[in-house]
């Protein structure tokens, strides 16, 4: 009987030890695929100090950090040599490529007809085109006219002073939505507006707005860059422009109307990746409502400025964000008076 129950479990081994000598070995779980990285090329007509390219230029270095693409940018193209590096960025074959357009939008165009699967996303004061060219552009006169209502409020002499790049309506709807503002609340005030025939000259912004400091002018709005080392030495309040310029001037410098343009730029590259990229206006997401454009207050000034104008600039704020209320587009060219 003992033997018995030996042999019996003898046999059970043994066929346990044939059964696992005889099954298929496990096979090695299959890792996913590694997600491609969309690759994103920058090309930019100023140096990226210029705010305006620099606005793209951060939102997309963000891209790099936080959605992984790859980023690879230039700067300071120019107009003459801007299709012929657009060409040379293209045959590398990216999956999006960003800039501005506005000096050179038929050359624009024409390149990306011949690069139809790749999305031109571009700065322009066109239209978008089908298949693959979608046009943004900085929408910040909603700002810009909360950082009118605080000039109106805080100048003495009652001349506030505009120093901008070219009469364009992407900088016309800026500098009337900034006067509309100071109006508003001051109907006293006049307005002094300079154009330097422009996109990038420091020097001659500095010295256009000397000019309006020596005409009365107590309060300044430097559209363009350069405008802030004029009040730096003439110890003048000044609102920056697109990116938060605090920096460039403490105890100066009030704020900015801020061009964010990190919404636009997720949106693209979300809407690549999905498949559902189209040629469309961007308008909205360089927007309050989508978080496009703001007004960015110094801290220094989030103390200095009277509870009643912080009280105004907050309910305009949310009725703007709210759509409440419309900051009027006005892209007439406007005047000093």
């Amino acid at each position: 009987m003992k033997k018995g129950l030996i042999l019996l479990g003898v046999l059970i081994i043994a066929g346990i030890l044939l059964f696992t000598a005889c099954a298929p070995a496990e096979q090695p779980q299959e890792q996913p695929p590694e997600e491609k990285k969309l690759k994103v090329v920058g090309i930019f007509a100023t140096p990226i100090e210029e705010p305006w390219d620099g606005a793209i230029h951060h939102a997309l270095l963000k891209a790099k950090e936080e959605l992984g693409i790859e980023y690879e940018w230039t700067e300071s193209v120019g107009y003459s040599d801007f299709e012929r590096v657009l060409r040379e960025y293209a045959d590398k074959g990216p999956d999006i490529i960003m800039g501005d357009a506005f000096g050179n939008e038929e050359a624009a165009r024409r390149v990306a007809k011949d690069y139809p699967n790749i999305a031109f996303v571009f700065g322009s004061g066109g239209g978008p085109m089908d298949p693959n060219f979608a046009v943004f552009d900085d929408w910040i006169h909603e700002p810009a006219y909360l950082a009118g209502l605080i000039a109106g409020n805080l100048t003495k002499s009652n001349i506030i002073g505009v120093v901008a790049g070219y009469p364009v309506p992407e900088v016309n709807r800026i500098v009337n939505a900034f006067i509309v503002g100071a109006k508003e609340v001051n109907p006293d005030v006049k307005v002094k507006v300079t154009f330097i025939g422009s996109w990038f000259d420091p020097p001659k912004a500095k010295e256009a707005a000397i000019a309006q400091i020596e005409a009365g002018a107590d309060v300044m709005f430097g559209e363009r860059y350069g405008v802030i080392d004029a009040c730096k030495e003439r110890d003048i309040p000044v609102f920056g422009n697109i990116l938060d310029q605090c920096d460039l001037a403490p105890g100066l410098v009030i704020g900015s109307p801020v061009w964010d343009m990190w919404p636009t730029v997720k949106f693209v590259i979300e809407s690549v990746k999905n498949g559902s990229f189209k040629a469309v206006d961007l308008k909205d997401w360089s927007m309050m409502g989508k978080g496009g454009a703001k007004l960015v207050l110094c801290e220094e000034w989030k103390d200095k400025l009277p509870e009643d104008v912080k009280t105004l600039i907050e309910k305009k704020t949310q009725d703007i964000i709210n759509g409440l209320f419309r900051v009027p587009v006005d892209e007439n060219t406007p005047k000093s008076d």
